[in-house]
């Protein structure tokens, strides 16, 4: 591990496929870090369970989630890419952490009010719980930095308040994280709900783009996207689902905003959704293509998480040692 680099830990949550948000907003920006960062990323499936999983689902989604990873270009011999329930320190660390957290601070949660509301019949603990276990994955690694969208700023700032207490009980043991805000991000909204972002949960499936969705797809919901009625291809407040398409393009071709509106000025929409609809299938089908290779060599894909579980708790048991020293637990191992 590098000493001289800081160190960034994100994790994606396997709680359903990915969407062409979360490649433009996260996992693309993830494989542009790698080089001036020491990186750590997860496939955070400890954290789906909070929703009742299908367990043959959940596998899947694991794995095409971990390929997804390896196919976008991570660098597996300079950076740390496991799955979460493959380092036992995540759950340990999170039940000592809860046992720092304040109820008054866990039930102010947006996260766990939202969640709440959409799936009422089994509100859990562990939905109630969830800021400590995302705090131990942050704090295990002794994070400089962790990407934060705004949906996620109470996690980081639960996780920070956890490590200043509990270091001003027990001196100098969690390093405690900032916030890294990316230069450049593309904030990709739902194409049939423009107003909302994209999600992997949404129940319409025109609603976003899967990461691994065919060519044929990719075009049919860019085609049944929402627009307006005034037909001009305009970046604006009033436009949003014109200008979620525009922001697509822009993410996809590296063109400006501007520089696209120039392109299809005088342009129908159906010209602009068709030339929307490629540029998702261009920027996608290398992905697409080394996804595909990675599935046929399960062997290979096997010894990379299992090589990366166990680069992951060695520093993540570092940490927890030295957890379990303070809090006065005997050591067993």
């Amino acid at each position: 591990m590098s000493q001289d680099k800081k160190r960034i830990l994100s994790a994606i949550q396997a709680s359903g496929q990915l969407t062409l948000g979360n490649y433009l907003g996260a996992i693309k920006n993830w494989v542009a870090l790698q080089d001036e960062y020491e990186c750590f990323f997860a496939v955070a499936d400890l954290h789906s369970i909070t929703v009742r999983q299908d367990p043959a689902n959940l596998r899947k989604n694991t794995m095409d989630i971990f390929k997804i990873f390896l196919a976008s270009g991570i660098d597996t011999d300079n950076n740390v890419l496991f799955i979460q329930s493959h380092v036992s320190a995540h759950a340990e660390l999170a039940w000592i952490l809860n046992c720092y957290t304040y109820m008054g601070e866990l039930s102010r949660m947006t996260q766990f009010k939202d969640k709440s509301e959409r799936h009422a019949t089994n509100i859990n603990a562990g939905l109630f719980t969830y800021p400590a276990l995302m705090a131990a994955d942050i704090l295990l690694y002794q994070a400089d930095l962790v990407p934060v969208g705004q949906d996620q700023k109470q996690h980081l700032e639960i996780t920070r308040d956890l490590a200043c207490r509990f270091n001003g009980i027990y001196g100098d043991v969690f390093k405690v994280p900032e916030p890294y805000i990316p230069k450049v991000g593309a904030r990709i909204m739902s194409l049939q709900n423009p107003e909302s972002k994209m999600s992997k949960s949404d129940p319409n499936p025109n609603g976003f783009i899967g990461i691994l969705d065919k060519p044929d797809i990719i075009r049919s919901k860019v085609k049944k996207a929402v627009t307006d009625s005034d037909g001009i291809v305009r970046f604006s407040e009033d436009k949003p689902g014109v200008s979620n398409l525009l922001s697509i393009y822009s993410a996809c071709s590296g063109m400006s905003i501007a520089d696209v509106e120039k392109k299809f000025a005088g342009e129908g929409y159906g010209v602009f959704k068709a030339e929307v609809a490629e540029r998702i299938v261009e920027c996608l089908s290398p992905l697409q293509e080394r996804y595909d290779e990675l599935s046929k060599n399960k062997d290979y894909v096997e010894k990379i998480y299992r090589e990366s579980a166990e680069k992951a708790a060695y520093v993540a048991n570092k940490t927890l040692r030295k957890v379990y020293k303070k809090v006065g637990f005997i050591p067993g191992r």
